[in-house]
């Protein structure tokens, strides 16, 4: 065994064994807290994460509200419109009707209007043309002495009428 010790090998090893050994009781509680720091900074990252997933969560909840909500309120307002688009129809609709009676009873005036008019046209031509045969045929078919006759027949009950 003397001759272990005699060899360089087991010196390197030796001195390698005393310098880890020293490394390790100066290193060692600096290597562990800088593990121990790296272990909190991880858990403090996941924490974080945590967090942040959370926040995400919620902002997803709370949009996904508010796309339901919107799309509540969009077929609130799809139905008032229908509801508005039917009335405004309706009343167009009775409008429309109240509009067509008025010119309808606006051209059956004017034709009854028309009518009075016509008939009187016709009267009164049919008058003339009476009256311009009549002249004709008097002065054709009379003469003096039938004319005095008249005259005085008409004279009398003219005077009988008057009484």
């Amino acid at each position: 065994m003397a001759e272990f010790f005699h060899e360089a090998e087991t010196w390197v090893a030796i001195a390698f064994v005393i310098f880890f050994g020293i490394i390790m009781r100066v290193g060692y509680g600096r290597i562990v807290g800088l593990l121990d720091k790296r272990s909190e900074k991880i858990g403090s990252d996941l924490d974080d994460a945590r967090k942040l997933r959370e926040e995400a969560q919620s902002l997803l909840a709370d949009y996904q509200r508010k796309k339901r909500d919107a799309e509540k309120e969009a077929e609130e307002i799809i139905s008032q419109a229908k509801e508005e688009a039917i009335r405004l129809a309706k009343v167009a609709a009775e409008k429309l009707e109240e509009t067509v009676k008025r010119r309808t009873q606006v051209a059956i005036d004017k034709i009854a209007n028309a009518e009075v008019q016509a008939i009187l046209e016709v009267r009164n031509t049919a008058v003339d043309v009476a009256v311009d045969a009549a002249r004709a045929l008097i002065a054709d078919n009379l003469d003096e002495k039938k004319a005095s006759e008249l005259i005085d027949t008409a004279a009398e009950e003219l005077d009988s009428n008057l009484h």
